[in-house]
């Protein structure tokens, strides 16, 4: 189940949720974030390989390489066992910007996309299915959980691909990570 949770910078405690699809939609809509839920053109097993991926999820993913001139896609996943997980949650968890807008869409597994915009921080829980943008220059982080479980089509405007400039501010330390998000709403 997908949610968002909208706190004030100063207030990690105090926090408004969302469920449904439509209200989430319209809080990150308000931010320039495109959210969305994406269909597969046929059922995908866990061990799908890129190229597998990528033709189940060809229409969608052409039609936003052609609206936004995306150069370059890859698949990301990661697992539990992944030899560089700590490092990786560790340096994606550090409030950073990027020049160019980030795009993700969850194929398997969760992840949490943290935006703090003005003096609020919208924390969206990504799942299976869901697709975020976030737009160029807004500060933002990711936490994919102690035991990182997905698997991503990330799109990207420049050849480089993931290129981040840090804060250097300790702000998301002060927001729940992805298990304390999800075990807050159980």
């Amino acid at each position: 189940m997908s949610a968002l949770s909208v706190y004030h910078e100063e207030q990690p405690q105090q926090k408004t949720t969302y469920f449904d699809f439509d209200d989430i939609q319209q809080q990150l809509a308000s931010l320039g974030v495109r959210f969305e839920r994406w269909n597969a053109a046929f059922p995908l097993s866990d061990t799908a390989d890129q190229d597998t991926v990528f033709s189940a999820y060809k229409q969608s993913i052409e039609q936003l390489k052609k609206e936004y001139g995306f150069q370059s896609v890859d698949l990301i996943s990661m697992h539990s066992g992944h030899p560089d997980k700590e490092a990786l949650r560790a340096k994606f968890l550090s409030e950073h910007v990027h020049e160019d807008f980030e795009v993700r869409f969850f194929i398997k597994g969760r992840g949490l996309f943290c935006l703090h915009v003005d003096d609020k921080v919208y924390a969206m829980l990504c799942e299976q299915g869901d697709l975020i943008s976030v737009p160029a220059g807004t500060r933002h982080w990711f936490d994919m959980g102690e035991m990182p479980d997905f698997k991503c089509i990330r799109l990207f405007t420049t050849q480089e691909g993931w290129v981040a400039q840090f804060t250097g501010e300790p702000i998301a330390a002060q927001f729940p990570t992805l298990d304390q998000f999800v075990a807050e709403l159980s």
